[in-house]
């Protein structure tokens, strides 16, 4: 997938046109606000474990290089080989490279956002590999040629008519099909891929370095069919999953299922620590881990974003955004949409190709105040705001406006004539809508935005006539 992290503004115009869009936005959101909400208040100690994950997976990529180190030795005692890439095309390659070495032709992939990252599936069919998700959302957009719109939900901007007739279109089934229907069919098809495939190919939710373990989470099973049927497994995986101790990973897991979708613990957790030994019936006769950098090193040299690495691709950022909720994850025109992705895209792609994401935020603190990883989201952002402009990204009409920001902020007495001139113009356009009154830069700036009519009362009259009152 190539990034178009540099088109936000026109994409994100498309995606409010889309009325749909925001409907089906509206209603997983407020699904998964309220499964969040539950799990979070059913556990009174959540404020302590979200300490403790952050703890934990802080001293991790402090110690990264380290636990790398540890976690291939552990894993090549056991019989599996590790690979390191610096980007997304040696990780492609030296995944060709495993297939063709063992004679594999035919692939099914899990769930696995690191392996979109680098475009996999492309450059394996383009080798005249077949390559089939096993993961039913990832199914789905795969068959509608699109990518994931949401980190744990890939096709949660497709209706369940628009799934039937692409089931229909490709699959042949009932175009009017209900969803146990088209779950069915899905499971058929799915099945008789896993049995046939050659190759099976998986991210990880983390990597342990003390037992070189790959733990990988999800809720249909599908994971398990790619990765004990085929011969070979290939695990692609971003290097910051990595834990020193299998004793950090116990509160990770608390925070990842509740935070992403509610659940106390998730259906399948599943541990590989090698291939298929001598007594045991099932698994891949060879292991591979294949790393990947691309940009991360650059991420982790920098003491003020690093903690971006923490993430555990939970969603939970994505879920409160109001801006993700509006525009939905294509419009941030790569792989890792919502507020992580606007603090990590521009360090893994270059803030130049990526200047708009981190201005795709209100700054209103709710992701920050929902990531079980404490993550401080919006410093971040902020950080990235003043590298873009560093880097080149403001325009004129911007470096304007903020100098005059900046005379009127050190001004008491022009902010508050600005204020009591400006207040009957702004009733003026949010009554009649902003677009349809500003012109040139202003109207393209109002279009895709709806602002409240002010109270009849400002702060500060409120203010004054409180203290007057005595604050009561």
């Amino acid at each position: 997938m190539r990034p178009r992290s540099d088109q936000f503004h026109e994409l994100s115009s498309e995606a409010l046109e889309d009325s749909f869009l925001r409907e089906a936005l509206k209603r997983a959101s407020s699904s998964f606000h309220a499964a969040k909400t539950d799990a979070v208040d059913s556990m009174p100690d959540w404020e302590e474990l979200r300490q403790r994950g952050h703890d934990r997976k802080n001293r991790a990529i402090e110690n990264l290089p380290e636990a790398l180190e540890v976690f291939e030795k552990n894993l090549r005692s056991r019989g599996g080989e590790v690979h390191y890439c610096e980007d997304g095309a040696a990780a492609r390659d030296q995944v060709l490279s495993i297939i063709r070495s063992s004679g594999g032709r035919s692939v099914t992939k899990s769930k696995s956002m690191v392996t979109e990252e680098i475009a996999l599936n492309d450059h394996l069919e383009a080798a005249g590999l077949s390559v089939l998700e096993g993961d039913l959302g990832e199914y789905i957009i795969q068959l509608a040629g699109e990518h994931p719109s949401h980190i744990i939900a890939p096709a949660i901007h497709k209706s369940r008519e628009e799934v039937a007739e692409l089931f229909h279109d490709h699959l042949g089934s009932d175009p009017d099909a209900d969803i146990p229907e088209l779950t069915r069919v899905a499971r058929e098809t799915l099945r008789e891929a896993f049995l046939g495939a050659d190759i099976g190919i998986s991210g990880a939710n983390f990597v342990i370095a003390e037992t070189g373990t790959i733990v990988l989470v999800e809720n249909e099973g599908n994971i398990r069919m790619s990765t004990t049927v085929p011969r070979v497994h290939i695990a692609v995986v971003g290097i910051e999953k990595v834990l020193p101790r299998r004793s950090d990973l116990a509160a990770l897991l608390r925070l990842l299922c509740r935070s992403a979708t509610g659940q106390r613990v998730t259906s399948y957790i599943s541990f590989i620590s090698s291939p298929r030994t001598g007594g045991e019936g099932d698994g891949p006769e060879k292991l591979h881990v294949v790393f990947l950098d691309a940009g991360r090193s650059r991420l982790w040299a920098d003491p003020t974003q690093r903690e971006a690495l923490n993430c555990i691709r939970c969603g939970a950022c994505l879920n409160f955004c109001p801006v993700y909720g509006s525009v939905g994850g294509h419009s941030y025109g790569w792989v890792y949409p919502g507020p992580i992705g606007s603090v990590i895209t521009p360090h893994y792609v270059g803030i130049e190709k990526a200047s708009q994401l981190p201005q795709a935020s209100s700054l209103c603190g709710r992701c920050g105040e929902v990531c079980p990883m404490k993550i401080p989201l919006p410093d971040m952002l902020l950080g990235l705001r003043a590298k873009a402009v560093e880097a080149g990204s403001a325009g004129f009409s911007e470096k304007l406006s903020m100098r005059v920001f900046s005379l009127l902020a050190r001004s008491p007495r022009l902010w508050r004539l600005l204020l009591a001139l400006g207040r009957p113009f702004y009733r003026l356009v949010a009554r009649a809508g902003l677009a349809s009154i500003l012109g040139g830069a202003a109207r393209r700036w109002s279009r895709s935005r709806s602002l409240p009519l002010p109270g009849r009362s400002g702060f500060r009259r409120w203010w004054r006539e409180d203290s007057e009152r005595g604050g009561e």
